[in-house]
């Protein structure tokens, strides 16, 4: 009797929970999709999960990134993450390739400090980062925001990236040193190539954090002109309190979800190499 994976019987289970988990993955997105292109008549005339009317109302999604200033808010996101993913990305990289190839005394304990701070909370460090950001003049910036988003980031990377530095063979470092690379070159011409999949397993999970979050850009930014889209749609629907238009609110959704979800798609089997690439050594 064949036991399993190869077993017919639990192939079928197996295939049917993945379909299930599908569908229920994907029906939000079809669902999000389709209440986008109707207008506020067919919400109420009809059930919400009713297919829209034709014309399908593509304008929804241009009277969104114009009239709610989403074609800014999309700007500051981009900006924002990509700012801060790069930036979070070289601190945790150049930090973890000390600790894992220049042990020194106490590097232990300052890794386990970087792991530990990812255990707190960070609500709770909001309001003091508030007044030292206010003391310096950040609060109320995207430069300011991309360094407290950075700095979130860095803890994640030096425990994802450690591993990676420490798998890679010493023969690398010493040949290139051989051959006159200094300290730095070693590092950004051989170790940081080599260690790609930890480096985009790294800014993809930062991304994809750093594109969603809100909580931190509402205390640290309250001027629209550096409104991220988490925040953006928060205001829209602030906005529309007395003249709910679904259509738009549902477009702003989709235009804040789509490029995470392509970018996911693209990079998800980097993501799983990565994860598990740098366990072994």
């Amino acid at each position: 009797m064949k036991s399993g994976i190869s077993n017919p019987i639990i192939k079928i289970i197996f295939y049917a929970i993945l379909v299930i988990w599908g569908i229920s993955v994907l029906y939000p997105l079809l669902w999000t999709l389709l209440d986008a292109l109707k207008n506020n008549d067919q919400f109420f005339r009809k059930m919400p999960w009713s297919l829209p009317d034709f014309p399908l109302l593509w304008s929804n999604f241009t009277y969104v990134w114009s009239e709610f200033s989403f074609g800014t808010y999309f700007t500051n996101s981009v900006v924002v993450t990509l700012g801060s993913t790069l930036l979070g990305l070289f601190l945790a990289a150049s930090t973890a390739y000390v600790l894992a190839r220049y042990p020194f005394k106490g590097s232990s304990a300052l890794f386990l400090l970087y792991i530990s701070s990812m255990m707190i909370p960070f609500s709770l460090a909001l309001i003091p980062l508030f007044f030292l950001l206010n003391s310096m003049h950040l609060t109320n910036s995207s430069f300011g925001l991309t360094l407290v988003y950075a700095s979130t980031l860095i803890a994640f990377g030096i425990f994802v990236l450690v591993g990676f530095f420490k798998s890679l063979p010493k023969e690398l470092e010493e040949a290139a040193s051989i051959d006159g690379a200094s300290y730095y070159g070693i590092f950004f011409r051989v170790m940081l190539p080599l260690s790609q999949p930890g480096l985009i397993t790294v800014g993809i999970v930062n991304v994809l954090n750093i594109w969603n979050e809100y909580i931190i850009g509402t205390i640290l930014v309250n001027d629209p002109v550096h409104y991220t889209l988490p925040v953006g749609i928060a205001m829209m629907q602030a906005q529309m309190q007395y003249r709910t238009e679904w259509g738009p609110l549902f477009a702003g959704l989709l235009i804040t979800i789509v490029p995470i979800l392509v970018m996911y798609m693209f990079f998800q089997k980097q993501i799983a190499s990565g994860i598990t690439a740098g366990a072994v050594k």
